[in-house]
Parts: C-alpha cells; sequence; structure tokens
C-alpha cells in the first residue's frame, strides 16, 4: 500500500492525500508536479526512476488505512539533483 507521503521532498509543499499534484516513483518519493516536471524533469533524482501522478486514496478509505505523517525532505532541496 502506497504511504501516500505528505509533502514535496525538494520544496517542502504540502500534498494532501487528495492532491491532484502529487508525482512519486516506483519507490514512493514524492514531489509536486511543480519540481517533478520543472527542476526534475521528470526524473527521480533519487533513483532515477519515472515520476508519474500519484493514485488518490478514495476518502472513505482513509480512515482505516491513513496516509503517512512522515515528512521526507532533501537537504538542499531540488537545487542537488539539477
Amino acid at each position: 500500500m502506497l504511504n501516500l507521503r505528505p509533502n514535496c521532498e525538494c520544496c517542502d509543499k504540502d500534498l494532501p492525500p487528495e492532491s491532484l499534484e502529487a508525482r512519486i516513483c516506483s519507490f514512493e518519493c514524492t514531489f509536486c508536479a511543480a519540481c517533478a516536471e520543472g527542476t526534475l524533469g521528470g526524473q527521480c533524482p533519487n533513483c532515477g526512476g519515472e515520476l508519474v501522478t500519484r493514485p488518490r486514496r478514495p476518502e472513505s478509505k482513509l480512515t482505516k488505512f491513513p496516509a503517512s505523517t512522515q515528512r521526507v525532505n532533501k537537504e538542499l532541496g531540488c537545487r542537488e539533483a539539477a
């Protein structure tokens, strides 16, 4: 099951479970659309994988299967990938 991380690893933008802006790779690294499509060019800076739109979990399932609250941040933000 996806963790649905709560923020962009580069700019720390909030990405709630219902966000249409969240992008992930196959390892669940999470970025906002602006960072993923702009600075990162659609490629995960951690693993080199493709960044795609993160699926949204139905609101009715969030109580039993909540999104993660653990924030992950790259120390240098997107600059370290550029």
